[in-house]
Parts: structure tokens; sequence; C-alpha cells
């Protein structure tokens, strides 16, 4: 007798079943109480090599990224925030079990099926929502998680984030004493919580200093979609004298792009990065970028993860090293148009 016929019996997932012989959290006490009776008058017995297995630690931690491929593989951040993790897990050692998918739907399924098959001990979850379903789930399942991003919005699970509010706050004021009256962004998914933070930011520096322009285009981060939306704010009448972008790749490919149309950075338009890298540092002027120690920030929410883990009680809300503005030549005082 074996999981899958009681799931097939009962009219279940195996994972379904796992949880409700297990005792763990994740399907409804009425499900529970129904796979149970179905185990019994089937003469289910436990496997005791198997239970033993279960309950032991499988000395790993996941984490689950739903994005496209091609935009991963041209920012670093991801590159920087992964080799955070990993030099923090590799202490113990730990293993990272890493996995790309399309969309959130796909994202949840997998954190069901890792935690029924005992695949990892911990989730780390990142790309966090304004309304994020995502927390429900993990806390529905009993995961130990913790959160890239916030403060807040994520239902009192253990979260780590960095302030983008005074980061922002850093590069508005930064151009505006330049004399940059017409700022424009270039933003990322408008569903995730940092886009909607460094939002609320910008609009409220735009008013602080009366500017004569805010434009925001929102991207999926990938370079392709750098250069359209570049595009876009310099067919404007009149043009932006700064643009904000909201990563490395896409700060590039705007300052390539408004070369093309025959603008001289920053003669003709001032250019910032969000998250410096080695690529805001070769591009040619170098970029003023928004900088911050990724690797840090990783290594943090692994420590954290693994306190959780060993039954340690975690801090709710902490907050990472503030970003810091490193100024290039890149930016540099507003051209006076006629």
């Amino acid at each position: 007798m074996t999981i899958r016929d009681i799931a097939a019996r009962a009219g279940v997932t195996k994972g379904a079943v796992s949880f409700a012989l297990n005792g763990q959290p994740g399907v409804s006490e009425a499900t529970r109480t129904r796979i149970l009776k179905v185990a019994k008058d089937l003469g289910w017995q436990p496997n005791s090599a198997a239970r033993a297995l279960s309950s032991s630690k499988s000395g790993a931690v996941g984490l689950i990224l739903a994005r496209p491929a091609r935009t991963l593989g041209a920012e670093q951040f991801f590159m920087q925030l992964i080799s955070g993790i990993e030099a923090e897990l590799s202490k113990r050692p730990i293993a990272l079990v890493l996995q790309v998918v399309p969309d959130l739907e796909a994202e949840v399924a997998a954190y069901t099926r890792w935690w029924s098959e005992r695949r990892v001990d911990g989730a780390l979850l990142t790309d966090l929502r304004v309304e994020d379903s995502r927390v429900g789930v993990l806390r529905e399942l009993g995961i130990p998680a913790v959160v890239f991003g916030g403060p807040g919005h994520h239902d009192g699970l253990p979260g780590v984030w960095s302030d983008e509010t005074t980061a922002m706050n850093a590069v508005v004021e930064h151009l505006v004493g330049l004399d940059h009256r017409r700022v424009a962004r270039v933003a990322g998914r408008r569903e995730f919580l940092h886009t909607h933070l460094r939002d609320q930011a910008f609009q409220a520096a735009v008013e602080q200093y009366d500017l004569l322009d805010g434009s925001t285009v929102y991207t999926d981060f990938s370079p392709a979609e750098g250069e359209a939306a570049t595009r876009q704010l310099l067919s404007a009448d009149p043009l932006p004298s700064a643009i904000i972008f909201d990563n490395d790749v896409m700060a590039v490919a705007g300052a390539r792009t408004a070369a093309e149309l025959g603008l001289q950075i920053p003669r003709d338009l001032s250019v910032v990065a969000w998250d410096d890298s080695i690529l805001c540092q070769l591009t040619q002027p170098p970029l003023t970028a928004v900088s911050r120690d990724i690797e840090a920030y990783g290594a943090h929410g692994a420590r954290a993860l693994l306190e959780l883990i060993e039954g340690a009680v975690p801090d709710i809300d902490v907050q990472d090293h503030a970003p810091s503005l490193v100024v290039r030549k890149s930016t540099a005082k507003a051209r006076t148009r006629p």
C-alpha cells in the first residue's frame, strides 16, 4: 500500500496525502480526516525508515525566481544576491536549491511540492508584491521562510529590506542640486513592492521640489524595454534633462540609446542607475548609481533563515545597510535649453 493508492482512493494529490499522514499543515481538517480514514480502511502502515527520513532535515533551502530567464541572465543583482546567499550557506554546509519558473502559480506549486517531498528545510522569498499571495501559501504550508523586501507586506514572515525611499530621495536631491527640473524615470514591473515604494518616493520628491516633469515608464527590467522606454521619454517635447533607471542594464541601454539619438551624456542628459555594478563603472561615461552591498543583503537573509530553521525567533523586519549614491560622470548641471 503506497501514498499513490491512498491519493487515488481519496481523490487528492500525493502531496496532500503526505501532509495529512505526517501531521503537517497544507490541507484542510476535512481533507485530512478523509485521507486518514482512507489510509486506515486500506490498512496503510507507515514505513519507519521513510518516516525517520521525512522528519530529518534535508540540508537545503530553496529560492524560486518567477522571472523571464532572459532578464535574469542580464541582471547583476540576482547573481550578487545568490553569491551572498551561497557564501552564508556554505559555512554549514547547506545547499541552495534554485528554480526559475514562468509565473507565481508555478512558484506556489513548486513550494508545495518541495515541502511535501521535504526537499528543503526553508525558503527565501524575493520580488515581494504589494499584495502577495505567496506569503499566505508559505504561512499555510508552515515552511520556515524569510522575505527579501519590506517593510511590512509579508504578514508576519521575517523580512530583510533595503530603504528604497531614502535612496530615491538622495537621487532626486542630487539632480535638483544640479538644476534639473525635468526628471523622468524608467521603472521596473509595477506590481513589485520595491517599484511601488520608489514610485511613492519619486512622486513625493517631484511635488516637494516642484519639478516640471515626473514621467515614469514601466518595463520588465530588460535592456530591450529599457531602450524602448528611453526612446519614448526622449520623444517628448520638451525633453527630460535627467532619467533615473531602475537597474543597471536598462541604464546602460538607455545611455546608448540617447547617444544614438544624438544626445551627449551628461551635457544633454544626465543618467542615474539603480544598483551599482561593474557595468556602471565601465560604461563611458561611468554612471552615477545607487550602491548597496547586495552580497551582504543575500547573506543577511540566508542567515536569518538558518536561525529560523534552527528554532530561533528572528526579528520580523530587519533593515539592511542603507544604500548610498555614488556620483560619477553621467550626471552634470542641467543644460539650459531654448
